[in-house]
């Protein structure tokens, strides 16, 4: 127990690997949608095919950054006890635009398993009140992902 108490403390802890990495906010980003996909009580192979396809896409990295990247943000959010640290860092760091787009990508990983469970939409409309993002926008963005994925 001691030793445990001991790591933590020496350690960096994820608040503070995401407010001083460079690219904070796209751990952040992607720390949340790992969130996302865990909800339901398991990640799927089809979410996390889901979440590199739009890591890849939407932060244009090769494929040892990508891998990078989705490792780190796996270990932040499996550290974190909560989400306030990520919205922060991307409330803080990402344009209006950029945050739409964001909520966008969660609703992605939402339907990626074809079905919208409650805890994940919950944490949608968490999200977007704490990054500042319109549930018009939300809802206008859960219909462009439901279209674009045939889900009606």
């Amino acid at each position: 127990m001691l030793g445990r108490l001991r790591r933590l403390i020496e350690a960096p802890s994820a608040t503070q690997v995401v407010s001083e990495s460079p690219d904070a906010r796209n751990l952040a980003v992607v720390a949340l949608l790992f969130h996302a996909a865990s909800l339901d009580g398991e990640i799927d192979a089809q979410e996390e095919q889901t979440i590199a396809a739009l890591v890849a896409k939407r932060f244009e990295l090769s494929s040892s950054d990508l891998e990078a990247i989705l490792e780190d943000a796996r270990a932040a959010e499996a550290e974190s006890a909560q989400i306030l640290r990520f919205t922060r860092d991307i409330k803080d760091n990402c344009s209006h635009e950029e945050r739409v787009a964001m909520i966008e990508m969660l609703w992605e990983v939402v339907f990626a398993d074809g079905k919208e469970h409650a805890f994940e939409a919950n944490l949608v409309r968490r999200v977007t009140g704490l990054i500042y993002v319109t549930d018009q926008e939300s809802g206008s963005a859960r219909k462009r992902v439901r279209a674009r994925l045939s889900l009606g």
